[in-house]
């Protein structure tokens, strides 16, 4: 792995602060599990930048939940008056309830891929409060079976995961963003301490591609659909510059 993944963030690279919000204690969970089987599942920028301490990690996937880019950054893609859009998963038995414009093509079966990875037992309790801090913005968190990949080199067959999830009931969930290139305007537009959102989107949907491959964009289409309508609307703006 990278190891600036693990380094300590640049002061302009520090997320906002917000007041009256954050995840719940990882306390509970970690009463649940051992400290020397303690997994987290990252799904979004913990794919591309994954926690400190990291002792093992292994490719795989989650079922019964579809990821899609509906929870507003304040803190680290966006401001808290301009926010940005990152991703959170959303139950599939809520989802099919709601009027997504992406539907059609998400598949029966399909899984959300992602990375789980186990935290070195000494280190449990501050890669708790470290997340804490990073997933502040309205996530909560869940435990979740995980499955490996097959091309992974895990013993395990299921792996129970710490997963940090925007609820639709959390104060920063958009809700279904019906109008896409609308959103892809949004993520094109919006800057946070953590960056520019075109780049989260970008380099989640370069890690996805690395994980399962081409031939998986079905499971990833609202990512895959995104970066094409980011890409699209950013090369217009490149040529009205030129010009």
């Amino acid at each position: 792995m990278d190891s600036s993944a693990f380094s300590t963030p640049s002061p302009s690279s520090t997320p906002f602060l917000l007041p009256n919000v954050g995840v719940r204690s990882l306390t509970e969970p970690v009463k649940e599990i051992a400290h020397n089987n303690f997994w987290i599942f990252g799904y979004g920028s913990l794919i591309f930048k994954p926690p400190p301490d990291v002792e093992m990690s292994v490719p795989g996937y989650i079922s019964g939940y579809i990821r899609r880019f509906w929870q507003k950054s304040h803190d680290h893609r966006g401001t808290p008056t301009a926010p940005g859009r990152v991703v959170t998963l959303i139950e599939r038995e809520y989802w099919e309830t709601l009027d997504d414009p992406h539907a059609k093509f998400e598949r029966p079966d399909s899984r959300t891929w992602g990375v789980a990875y186990k935290i070195i037992p000494e280190r449990v309790r501050h890669v708790s409060a470290v997340l804490d801090l990073r997933e502040q913005n309205g996530y909560t968190v869940h435990l979740v079976p995980f499955s490996p990949s097959k091309s992974a080199s895990s013993p395990l067959s299921t792996i129970s995961t710490i997963v940090y999830i925007g609820t639709p009931d959390n104060d920063a969930f958009a809700g279904v963003e019906a109008d896409l290139d609308g959103l892809a305007k949004l993520i094109l537009t919006s800057k946070g301490p953590s960056g520019y959102n075109k780049e989260y989107l970008y380099k989640l949907g370069d890690a996805l591609v690395d994980l399962h491959g081409r031939d998986g964009e079905e499971d990833d289409y609202h990512v895959v659909d995104l970066v094409r309508r980011v890409k699209k609307l950013e090369a217009v703006e490149d040529e009205i510059i030129d010009n």
